[in-house]
């Protein structure tokens, strides 16, 4: 068994830890920003974090109304031009704390008078010592060198940085997604033998939009990484601004779908997709009793995972939505006779200026 696979099926514990272990220095967070908030918020980080960064953004501003960007940090490697970041809250987000130009960013922006946060699995690090705040991700050792687990802490950590900036984001319900996570781990055989139906699959199109736009990013880029795989990630709007025209007969799309307000063009993508003939998969749970009927192409999550005390009604699906394309990915490359552990040309960490 490889050890994105045995990393993936840790998340539940890493949750939580991650969870718990962070609530008292949350505490004194949402304390500090209460006091004096950000004028706009900066998410600066690289491949599977930014992923998560994206996550961030739509977060954020649905759950605070601060504006948030992502920044391009070439701006200040490359170019190294001057930008005032007086007033903003800048966030690193890195797995190993030690990504060169997410540090740089930070580092600038702290001589700008930002406030700056990091996030990121390790304690001891480059990004830990520079932030003016951390939240740790206690997701453990991450041996693989596809990140699974440090995903969706990261996300953890951004769903406690959004209640730390006085979102309504009920506590209880948070403290559920672990249990939501292991209910999603439960897919495992189910998506081990639909698994083998894709292994001589070579290009995808993955499809999100919203919260689980970043998500959409990520399974192609684990697709990209373990499998091999041409994957292209489009929000269903920009799908059909021009990229619909590669669809055709029995190509592969896969699509996260939960309920809520990005559902209804998400059942207009897959109307046009079925009319194109496409092998559309879909990831989504019971509580989309319209997507979950489609039997076959769909994997559903055995939970009901609509929120209907406080919007966005699927403020909760991208932890639990992202771990079956996890394992798909696992799954496929186990299918496709290649090891996920050890991706050709990559290590894990990566510094880039």
């Amino acid at each position: 068994m490889s050890k994105m696979l045995e990393e993936i099926r840790q998340q539940p514990q890493a949750l939580d830890r991650t969870l718990r272990g962070g609530m008292r220095s949350i505490e004194k967070l949402r304390a500090t920003f209460g006091q004096n908030p950000p004028q706009f918020i900066v998410l600066v980080a690289r491949g599977t974090s930014d992923n998560a960064a994206q996550f961030g953004r739509y977060l954020l501003e649905i759950t605070t109304g601060i504006p948030v960007s992502l920044a391009a940090p070439s701006i200040f490697t490359v170019y190294d031009a001057k930008v005032n970041l007086r007033g903003a809250l800048v966030v690193g987000i890195s797995q190993s704390g030690e990504s060169t130009d997410t540090n740089f960013v930070l580092e600038r922006a702290r001589e700008c008078g930002a406030m700056t946060v990091g996030i990121t699995n390790e304690a001891g690090s480059a990004m830990a010592r520079i932030a003016d705040r951390v939240i740790l991700v206690r997701a453990g050792k991450e041996r693989s060198v596809a990140a699974t687990k440090t995903y969706t802490g990261q996300l953890m950590a951004l769903y406690l940085l959004a209640w730390a900036l006085g979102a309504a984001i009920p506590l209880d319900d948070l403290r559920r997604v672990p249990e939501l996570a292991s209910t999603a781990l439960s897919l495992e055989p189910e998506i081990a033998a639909r698994s083998e139906r894709y292994r001589f699959m070579g290009k995808t199109i993955v499809v999100g939009r919203g919260l689980n736009y970043s998500n959409a990013f990520e399974f192609a880029l684990k697709m990209m990484e373990t499998c091999y795989v041409v994957a292209e990630r489009f929000s269903s709007a920009d799908l059909m601004h021009g990229p619909i025209a590669m669809v055709e007969a029995s190509f592969p799309v896969f699509l996260f779908t939960p309920a809520g307000a990005t559902w209804p063009s998400l059942r207009g993508m897959l109307q046009k997709l079925d009319s194109l003939g496409a092998e559309s998969l879909i990831i989504t749970d019971r509580s989309n009793v319209e997507a979950a009927a489609r039997g076959r192409r769909a994997v559903v999550v055995p939970a009901k995972l609509a929120h209907s005390r406080r919007p966005p009604e699927d403020l909760f699906t991208p932890i639990p939505y992202i771990i079956p394309a996890q394992l798909f990915a696992a799954c496929l490359a186990e299918a496709k006779g290649l090891n996920p552990d050890q991706p050709r040309t990559l290590q894990k960490v990566t510094r880039t200026m």
